[in-house]
């Protein structure tokens, strides 16, 4: 029961839609009307799409992700990049031979702003289908179902049972969020609903702090992320349900049908519904949702206060060494961890199937120091600096963007390789200084009319190519998070760890 003697369910409304939208769309096509700006209420300022299909992402290499840095979406976990929407669209992104980069909007940055001007190209955020959001959106279909959830503070001494117990305390919500249209839906059919509109920059995790704390006296969360919250706080009391059933699904620009298509597909294989309308999710997803909403430790522990206070540094447990390393070699500290994260996720007794071990995966031959020392993080760290500092020389002439690439690209499958495919730049009427033609030519060398006639043979590029843009997205979310965390400090800014969310 929702609601005294209200029920809601809107799956057997988006199965009975959908079906009728597949029977009216040929006679509506030429009659769909533009939305107006004047009638969107949402933080919208860019109304007209840029033209970018799947086959342009495909082009560039790289699908961005609009998202909110949160435990159900996307966070740093120990400097490796996790989450519930990161992990589900980064299996997308590598069944399409795609890299993925997270974008997190800033604080007076609109997410739709960002996927209609090309900035981004998919919001994965827990995102509610609502009637306003599919004015400047369009929805893939569904990969999850959520009930809307009141979560009241202890310190009321009760748990309200219906949404009438709650009349004359204050429920706070941010105006841009799914749970304000449905608490004014409430309100208009003529509920005691008060509704308190609190700031944009405050994430559902902080809100549900500061109910924890007294701060506020009740909000609305999904379930999910209330049951994932509330391993880690306490002073939560569960109320009742407002809305059962919404629909979850990714967000994209309207002229993106090829990207549609594609996602739905990938999603159709991990999420369905059943002709009685019940979920059917795919081993894959299951796993993420234990992993992330009903198990959680590890994301409890993550975002508890104490946990953040003792963190040995901002991104990684090695921040302290690295910054040290950096300085030594007079290296990006930021791009050197961003390189660790992706050679070893920080493990110090990694070992590769090449034989490269430690945290900068490092291979002895190769090395002047001992195996055994090798999987000292300080020595490790320091040897991997010393020859990244060397690649980055060779190219010192290229222009920063490009020096970078060329190093990293090095360190991942040497210079030889490297040369080879400068090379093939060169033959192909192209300038071997920049990366993406030597990008390019790294793809050729997988085919055997070209690594024949190489000095070094054949070269598996794609697995180098997607290094380096794993490696340069990464470090780009890197710097955000540290320029949110300076702000967060600086300010006192709403959010757990300083970002705004989005569902």
């Amino acid at each position: 029961m929702v609601i005294e003697n209200i029920h809601i369910s809107r799956v057997s409304r988006y199965l009975m839609l959908s079906g009728m939208g597949v029977l009216l769309l040929a006679g509506c096509a030429g009659n769909i009307e533009k939305t107006k700006e004047s009638d969107i209420t949402l933080p919208v300022t860019v109304m007209e799409p840029v033209e970018k299909d799947l086959s342009e992402i495909k082009k560039n290499g790289v699908l961005r992700m609009i998202t909110s840095y949160s435990s159900g979406s996307y966070f740093l976990y120990r400097g490796i990049q996790v989450g519930f929407e990161y992990e589900l669209l980064k299996k997308f992104t590598k069944e399409n031979d795609l890299a993925l980069e997270v974008i997190i909007p800033g604080p007076n940055e609109s997410p739709y702003d960002l996927l209609n001007s090309g900035r981004g190209d998919i919001i994965a955020a827990n995102y509610t289908i609502t009637p306003e959001r599919k004015q400047v959106v369009k929805f893939t279909r569904p990969y999850n179902i959520v009930d809307q959830q009141v979560v009241v503070s202890d310190d009321l001494g009760f748990k309200p049972e219906s949404i009438t117990d709650l009349k004359d305390i204050p429920i706070s919500v941010r105006r841009n969020s799914s749970y304000f249209v449905r608490l004014q839906e409430l309100k208009e059919e003529g509920f005691p609903v008060e509704i308190n509109v609190i700031p944009e920059d405050m994430d559902t995790e902080t809100v549900l702090f500061q109910v924890a704390d007294g701060t506020y006296q009740a909000t609305i969360a999904d379930d999910n992320i209330y049951e994932a919250a509330s391993k880690y706080m306490s002073g939560l009391v569960k109320g009742p349900l407002i809305a059962e059933n919404d629909t979850i699904a990714w967000a994209i620009r309207k002229n993106a049908p090829d990207l549609e298509h594609q996602l739905n597909r990938f999603l159709y294989k991990h999420f369905r519904f059943d002709e009685d309308g019940v979920p059917k999710r795919s081993a894959f997803l299951n796993v993420l949702r234990r992993k992330y909403f009903e198990s959680g430790n590890q994301i409890a522990d993550y975002f508890s206060p104490g946990y953040q206070e003792g963190q040995v540094g901002t991104i990684s447990p090695y921040d302290n060494m690295i910054k040290e390393v950096a300085m030594e070699f007079d290296l990006d500290w930021v791009m050197l961890t961003a390189i660790a994260a992706q050679e070893s996720k920080f493990n110090p007794s990694s070992v590769s199937w090449a034989g490269a071990v430690g945290i900068m995966q490092v291979l002895p031959r190769f090395s002047e120091i001992s195996s055994d020392s090798l999987y000292i993080p300080e020595v490790n760290i320091r040897e991997g600096a010393k020859i990244l500092s060397s690649h980055l020389e060779h190219y010192s002439y290229m222009d920063s963007t490009n020096q970078w690439s060329f190093a990293l690209a090095a360190y991942n499958v040497g210079q030889g390789h490297l040369a080879d495919a400068r090379r093939l730049a060169i033959d192909h009427n192209k300038n071997p200084n920049e990366w993406k033609n030597v990008a390019e030519a790294l793809l050729r060398l997988m085919q055997r009319k070209y690594y024949q006639n190489a000095r070094y043979g054949f070269a598996r590029g794609i697995e180098t190519v997607r290094y380096v843009n794993e490696i340069m997205n990464r470090y780009n979310t890197y710097q955000t998070v540290l320029a949110y965390n300076e702000s967060r400090q600086a300010t006192g800014a709403g959010g757990v760890l300083g970002f705004q969310t989005l569902n």
